[in-house]
């Protein structure tokens, strides 16, 4: 099985307290309560921490390098303390450099936790939303942020429900290829330059510049408009991508893969993504051929490899001639 890789990858290391913030802040309901000063903090994980046991004082597995989030346990097991207790161990917490700490269901700070805030310049933020919420929704939003990323010329369609990039050296007929998978009802999702990041461990999404979304360029037409031509239906935002298509121009004496056994994989963000190499030669309806090699990929997606099937049933007439 070969492997192609592709390069150019980026990774975000760290997002800021106030992006995050200024990013957030309506979808996440976010006020800022005290630390302004220290809105420069680096968040480094894209997850949060519940600080329970850090409050009762066990700190040797404190994840500090997180948010820290205080919901209604958290805070009424403050409210328990006296004073010089709570001064304590929020003194201690404070002291790890915490980027910031964020109390849910717009529970009220103690003077003590404001206060402490401010001195060790760490943002304290406020959240109307209920823990398991915020919870769900902020791990959402910063697993996307952190998501690697990258960007790769071809073209990115949805050909029944597979998510099919099409790539090849400039001229070689991407975009008059998806132009006519468009025209038998397919989707667009970007053209010419795809932006991808990597979900997880599972799959790569693909999707376009909000600025060039729904446009295409055609050599002799120009740049289209895609959904006033073939119906919003035909621009799609962003799709996984299931296979890679990689058109080449023909030569004589090109090796041309003739039985569908030879798998070959494209590396995208450390994926490896079935990639189909096709040759184009005047006379091949290069759609026909793209929109087929969607649907092979789909029924292998289901258990079902046709090549494969030929070759069992080829080894067994063989074995019963003998």
């Amino acid at each position: 099985m070969k492997q192609q890789r592709s390069s150019n990858a980026k990774n975000v290391e760290a997002i800021s307290v106030k992006q995050l913030y200024e990013t957030f802040h309506h979808q996440l309901r976010l006020e800022l309560v005290s630390g302004r000063n220290g809105l420069n903090r680096m968040i480094g994980e894209r997850s949060l921490n519940r600080p329970a046991l850090a409050l009762t004082g066990y700190l040797k597995f404190f994840a500090s390098k997180r948010i820290q989030l205080f919901g209604a346990g958290e805070m009424g097991y403050l409210r328990s303390l006296k004073k010089e207790q709570e001064l304590q161990i929020l003194n201690t917490i404070f002291s790890k450099k915490i980027p910031c700490i964020i109390i849910s269901r717009n529970l009220a700070p103690s003077k003590i936790l404001k206060e402490l805030a401010d001195k060790y310049n760490t943002p304290l933020i406020r959240s109307s939303l209920a823990s398991k919420t915020l919870t769900t929704e902020l791990t959402l939003l910063l697993e996307d942020f952190f998501a690697p990323r990258t960007q790769i010329h071809g073209t990115l369609l949805d050909v029944k429900g597979i998510g099919t990039l099409i790539c090849g050296e400039s001229g070689v007929g991407k975009s008059e290829c998806a132009l006519a998978l468009i025209e038998r009802g397919y989707s667009l999702v970007a053209d010419d330059l795809t932006y991808i990041k990597r979900i997880s461990d599972r799959e790569v999404v693909g999707t376009s510049n909000e600025l060039s979304r729904g446009y295409m360029e055609c050599r002799g037409l120009g740049i289209i408009n895609i959904a006033e031509l073939f119906g919003v239906r035909s621009v799609r935002r962003e799709k996984r991508i299931d296979l890679v298509i990689h058109f080449f121009n023909w030569s004589k004496g090109v090796v041309e893969e003739r039985t569908g056994l030879g798998e070959q994989n494209r590396d995208i963000l450390g994926l490896g993504i079935p990639l189909i190499e096709i040759p184009v030669r005047p006379g091949r309806d290069m759609a026909l051929l793209v929109e087929v090699a969607a649907m092979v990929r789909a029924l292998k997606l289901m258990g079902h490899d046709s090549a494969e099937e030929f070759n069992q049933k080829l080894i067994q007439h063989m074995e019963n001639s003998e």
